[in-house]
């Protein structure tokens, strides 16, 4: 985009090139950050995306609900999640990406609970968690996943943290897990036979390769990513705020963008969608919804959030928010008024963390030219 030419208003001072060059540069700044802010993305066959992981999701839990055991939503959910990988690619090239990160996923649960099974379980998991957000970036920059990026590791291992769990927990978490990602593949696959012969026809129908990352820079990354979860983390768990792992979430929410601008741009959406987020949040679990309809709203947000996510960020945070506190409460219910608080106090620990480590790390790390 180019940005619109601005003019200096005239002053007592004379103006100098170098001055007219910084005020022109702070406009054109501003207005990238604005149209950033505010752009809406094309609809782009989101509707395919949403089905298929609104099914995803659905079936694993209505099983769970069926059988009496929501405790064990949250591994199901995320294993699930491989469902949103590679969302507009042909569905070969789509179920291999979800395999790759799906079976990624489902480690990263099961690491959780593990954790879980610890008294020291709060503070064990920052380390851990930064250990995965760091592999989760490098195969991430690897294979090209589309989400790039440690997002869905750092939520998937944090949320399982954060559940006590016990041997038995850990077996549910790796069957649950699994079967999760593993529908996702089969929904994906099905899916793929009603696109046969759409593929080219339709945007993002090409084949496309994994963009190349050079090793400079997928270290850079892999370390940012790692630093900003292991601060976000032990800043939250010193403090004592409840739930550390969102800290951990939106330190890397920044971070998926490649440059500054853009990670400004994702960390303000991250702030104004959850924020906003947290009212519906508040009205729904003000009613209290039995166990059903809580799975049925985790669906709906579900695919709500796969419409949205791709057109406007802070859009989406508006239904991902309560999408993941009634993912809480299925999984371990608590107080709604802990749960609001940790969200929005955890949510702005998280973003400044992460924009402070991606801005030291431009200075700091090298960067080479052609980033990914």
């Amino acid at each position: 985009m180019t940005p619109p030419t601005t003019s200096v208003p005239p002053s007592s001072t004379p103006s100098t090139p170098t001055s007219a060059t910084s005020a022109n540069g702070d406009a054109s700044t501003r207005a990238r950050l604005t149209s950033g802010l505010l752009a809406v993305g094309p609809h782009a066959g989101a509707h395919r995306v949403a089905l298929r992981a609104g099914l995803s999701v659905a079936v694993p839990l209505l099983v769970l609900w069926a059988t009496d055991h929501l405790e064990w939503s949250a591994y199901a959910t995320f294993g699930a999640f491989a469902s949103i990988y590679a969302r507009n690619d042909p569905w070969r090239q789509r179920v291999r990406m979800q395999a790759r990160a799906g079976a990624w996923l489902v480690l990263a649960v099961v690491l959780g609970a593990l954790v879980a099974t610890s008294s020291e379980r709060a503070w064990l998991a920052v380390p851990v968690a930064a250990v995965l957000a760091g592999g989760a970036s490098l195969l991430s920059d690897h294979w090209g996943w589309r989400p790039p990026g440690p997002l869905f590791t750092v939520f998937g291992f944090g949320a399982s943290s954060a559940i006590p769990a016990d041997a038995g927990t850990v077996l549910a978490a790796v069957l649950v897990g699994l079967s999760g990602a593993l529908l996702a593949l089969l929904v994906s696959a099905l899916g793929g036979l009603a696109e046969r012969g759409a593929v080219g026809d339709r945007p993002g129908g090409v084949r496309t390769a994994p963009p190349h990352v050079r090793p400079t820079d997928m270290t850079r990354h892999a370390l940012r990513g790692a630093v900003a979860v292991l601060v976000a983390g032990a800043l939250a768990t010193g403090v004592g705020i409840g739930h550390p792992y969102w800290a951990m979430v939106s330190a890397v929410v920044p971070l998926m963008a490649r440059e500054w601008l853009p990670a400004v741009v994702r960390g303000i959406h991250r702030v104004v969608g959850t924020f906003v987020g947290l009212g519906l949040a508040a009205l729904v679990l003000t009613l209290d919804p039995p166990g059903l309809v809580v799975v049925l709203l985790v669906v709906v947000l579900q695919g709500a959030a796969e419409l949205l996510v791709m057109r406007n960020y802070a859009l989406a945070l508006v239904v991902i928010t309560p999408l993941a506190l009634l993912m809480v409460h299925l999984a371990s219910p608590e107080p709604m008024s802990s749960l609001l608080l940790d969200r929005g106090v955890e949510t702005l620990l998280g973003v400044a963390v992460g924009l402070v480590v991606g801005w030291a790390a431009a200075q700091l790390l090298p960067r080479s030219k052609a980033l990914a």
